[in-house]
C-alpha cells in the first residue's frame, strides 16, 4: 500500500504545567478536525520533563487552511497510511 504525503502540525508548549495544557490542547485539536469535517490524527507527546507538544497529523492538501486557522508554532512532513 502506498503512503500519502502528510504534514504534522506542532504547538510546543514549555514549563511545569507543559503536560496537561499540551493533553487539553490536543482535544481542541480533535474537535477541530471533527467540527471541520477533516480526517486526521491528533494527540500529544513528551519531549522532555518540562517540553510536551501537541499535535495534528493531516493530509498535506488540506494543511494551508489548517495552518491559517490554527496558527501552529511549527510543521514537519509526515507519511500517512
Amino acid at each position: 500500500m502506498e503512503k500519502d504525503q502528510g504534514v504534522r502540525l506542532i504547538w510546543d508548549f514549555r514549563g511545569r504545567d507543559s503536560l496537561p495544557i499540551a493533553e487539553h490542547h490536543a482535544v481542541h485539536l480533535a474537535e477541530f478536525l471533527s467540527k471541520e469535517g477533516l480526517e486526521g490524527r491528533t494527540g500529544s507527546e513528551q519531549l522532555s520533563e518540562a517540553h510536551h507538544m501537541a499535535f495534528m497529523d493531516i493530509q498535506m492538501d488540506k494543511m494551508l487552511n489548517v495552518r491559517d486557522a490554527l496558527r501552529p508554532h511549527r510543521a514537519i512532513k509526515i507519511e500517512m497510511e
